[in-house]
């Protein structure tokens, strides 16, 4: 209202700013409503009929494609370019992966689940057989090794254009926020209690883990000089 303009600032700080772009990018044509009346002969003079604006068949939409766009779709050139592959890792608590089924096939679902590695519990293998492995983060694992469909790591052989990327937790997610927090952090891990081993102390949680290591923000420092 100040600037009598549409304005909008946001700061873009997560992944959902990227999905947010690729929406307009791929929304489709420019949509315009026309119609076209003729006049109305009235005598010798022409007048021009009132309009009568129906708001049903306003909603239809009509397609606008420019002679560019036209000339490009029909060449099939392409509509973007991806110089990245994203591999997307799993973060879950211990037991709590999940398992996708269709209905009526829950029971071999979870029994497959059982069997098969994630990639967060595949990486624990890997660091506990592969010492090389160890140097890298949970993150950074795809760009050395690749996820076989048998749900194990084997080393990468070529394309190394490749980005890992841990699926987004809420911090009302407590224990799995601070897992993902602790993962971007801890490089090598063979295991769950790995994660949450300090100084040779287990720690009940995540959270605990994180606040011990420096990983949170804490006021006790401002406090301490209040």
């Amino acid at each position: 209202m100040k600037y009598n303009a549409h304005i909008n600032v946001e700061i873009c700080a997560t992944v959902k700013s990227i999905k947010y772009l690729f929406k307009y990018i791929y929304k489709g044509h420019d949509c315009a409503n026309i119609k076209l009346q003729r006049p109305v002969q009235e005598g010798a003079a022409v007048a021009q009929a009132t309009l009568e604006w129906d708001e049903i068949k306003a909603h239809l939409d009509a397609r606008y494609v420019s002679a560019p766009e036209a000339a490009w779709r029909l060449f099939e050139f392409p509509l973007h370019d991806k110089s990245h592959t994203i591999i997307r890792l799993a973060v879950h608590l211990p037991n709590q992966q999940p398992v996708y089924f269709a209905e009526g096939n829950e029971r071999q679902a979870v029994e497959r689940a059982a069997t098969k590695d994630t990639t967060l519990t595949a990486w624990f293998k890997l660091n506990s057989k592969n010492p090389d492995a160890r140097q890298y983060l949970y993150h950074d694992i795809p760009q050395h090794f690749v996820f076989e469909r048998n749900g194990t790591w084997k080393r990468r052989l070529q394309g190394e254009n490749v980005i890992g990327r841990m699926y987004s937790i809420s911090p009302s997610d407590v224990e799995r926020y601070h897992l993902r927090l602790l993962l971007l952090h801890t490089p090598g891990a063979c295991s769950f209690d790995d994660l949450k081993t300090v100084d040779d102390q287990v720690c009940q949680t995540f959270m605990e883990v994180a606040k011990r290591r420096g990983l949170l923000r804490s006021h006790q420092w401002e406090l301490r000089f209040i």
